[in-house]
């Protein structure tokens, strides 16, 4: 029997990753949506902060163990942005296609050399709200942006961000390989390391 976890997001997307990569591990990945979970609110000033506080709120709710993430595109050009305000650079509701027309809005004449990024993932496993020792693992994900949206998959940020090693976008990788890869694949190879223990 599967143990459920309750995913202190929203996000489809995060959803349907997170199924993928710990569907061999006995988890069955559920969404706070589905459990009447309203967002928590992001008053940390890191990835790790907001990790933490999204996953105690939802385990506090629904009684269960709760995974959270939080990651975010860094931008060196941008001096880190929108770092922890990824999903609502662009204001709120958050909206992906305004995000990336401000990105490129805001590096418009920047050149290429110095577009360098990384996806940034914190993920955060609480047993329960009060849990001392979560479980916490990191990872980012190198890359450049470009000034023009690539490829079809993914969500987010990943039509702009460009994966040197696979001369390609993230919007543009197999999903498989993706998660292989990406700042939460790794993150979660991380945390399944931390889970076996």
């Amino acid at each position: 029997m599967s143990q459920r976890l309750v995913l202190a997001s929203s996000n489809a997307g995060k959803l349907r990753e997170f199924n993928s990569l710990l569907a061999d591990f006995g988890f069955e990945v559920i969404r706070q949506a589905d459990l009447g979970v309203t967002d928590a609110e992001e008053t940390g000033l890191s990835f790790v902060e907001n990790a933490l506080l999204k996953a105690r709120h939802a385990s506090q709710i629904t009684g269960l163990a709760a995974l959270a993430d939080d990651s975010g595109l860094v931008v060196d050009a941008l001096g880190g942005q929108p770092g922890i305000y990824s999903a609502r650079f662009a204001g709120q509701p958050t909206n992906d296609a305004a995000n990336n027309a401000k990105l490129l809005a805001a590096l418009k004449n920047v050149p290429a050399e110095q577009r360098t990024a990384r996806f940034r993932c914190c993920i955060v496993l609480v047993r329960h709200p009060t849990d001392p020792v979560p479980l916490i693992a990191e990872a980012s994900w190198e890359g450049m942006i470009l000034n023009a949206i690539q490829g079809q998959q993914g969500f987010g940020y990943d039509p702009l961000f460009y994966v040197p090693t696979h001369r390609c976008t993230a919007a543009e990788l197999e999903a498989t390989e993706k998660n292989r890869m990406s700042h939460r694949g790794q993150a979660l190879q991380r945390l399944r390391a931390l889970l076996a223990v």
